[in-house]
């Protein structure tokens, strides 16, 4: 009887750094959905206050997380034709 218990703690002792491992996976993964959903701009819960999100994004920002020798300048003939679709 003895020899059954002490397998089994050896056991539960074996699962803990798989367990640990998935459990920052599922932390890692739920907590990069949170960050996508409330600061990245292509991602949008329902439509019903803003269909198009992306058009009130400042373009002078970079939206990137390494941006390198980015210049944002307005296209004329781009800007007239959202003139007119608005």
């Amino acid at each position: 009887p003895g020899h059954s218990f002490s397998s089994f703690l050896h056991f539960l002792f074996q699962l803990i750094p798989l367990a640990g491992i998935l459990s920052t996976a599922a932390v890692g993964a739920f907590s990069f959905c949170v960050y996508s959903l409330f600061h990245k701009s292509d991602v949008i819960i329902h439509k019903i206050g803003s269909p198009e999100p992306w058009e009130t994004i400042d373009p002078t920002k970079p939206q990137k997380l390494v941006t390198v020798h980015q210049k944002w300048q307005p296209i004329e003939e781009l800007e007239n034709v959202k003139k007119l679709m608005k």
